[in-house]
């Protein structure tokens, strides 16, 4: 009698020659326009504020990817885009597999909070007269930067797609939000749940028992 015959699953198993973790990323996905365009901006003015000495940093093209790119998913948590580095791909590919913690981000976030800003806010405007997304604004109590069907939606409550003087206003509000985001993600202090063998033997025991 034959037996089923199911797809090998590797989870535990050590691989010698990893795949490119790009591969599946699709090539028209938002987050290659994100990677490509910042590779291909001046950042001298950020690269000034680095000094020789003292240990080495993250590269900074690398982190404001990733911050540019979470802001573009309505993500402003510094926590978050922590967690997200160790678990997304698309954020484990901009940061070629680098962790920054939530402190380093935000040290980064306020080294440079001009410098992003800006290449957020000229970003989106690009984005826009290109048709990479489309400008549906909803204001203040509930700004969303989506990615449907490969572009990026902001879904506001008015329609203000030839009104470039407002959506920079309106961006600019936006990132006014991101500061009151970011206290408050620095005023919480995380509980961390110790997960023990005798924990584990306990769940087990009553998963079965179930």
């Amino acid at each position: 009698m034959s037996k089923v015959q199911f797809i090998p699953n590797l989870s535990k198993e050590i691989l010698l020659f990893p795949s490119r973790i790009d591969e599946d990323i699709a090539d028209d996905a938002p987050v290659r326009i994100i990677d490509y365009v910042l590779d291909k901006i001046d950042i001298s003015n950020i690269l000034k504020l680095y000094h020789v000495k003292g240990r080495n940093a993250f590269y900074p093209r690398m982190m404001l990817k990733v911050i540019i790119y979470a802001y573009m998913n309505n993500i402003y948590s510094c926590r978050r885009i922590e967690e997200l580095l160790k678990r997304d791909i698309h954020f484990i590919w901009l940061a070629g597999y680098n962790k920054p913690d939530f402190i380093t981000i935000n040290r980064f976030r306020n080294r440079v909070k001009d410098e992003i800003s800006n290449v957020f806010t000229q970003l989106v405007l690009l984005l826009a007269e290109k048709g990479f997304i489309t400008l549906d604004v909803e204001y203040v109590d509930g700004t969303k930067i989506e990615s449907k069907a490969n572009k990026y939606t902001f879904v506001w409550r008015k329609n203000v797609e030839r009104n470039i003087d407002k959506l920079k206003r309106q961006l600019a509000v936006l990132l006014s939000q991101v500061d009151d985001a970011i206290a408050q993600d620095n005023a919480i202090k995380p509980e961390s749940i110790e997960i023990t063998p005798a924990i584990i033997c306990e769940i087990t025991s009553r998963l079965k028992e179930e």
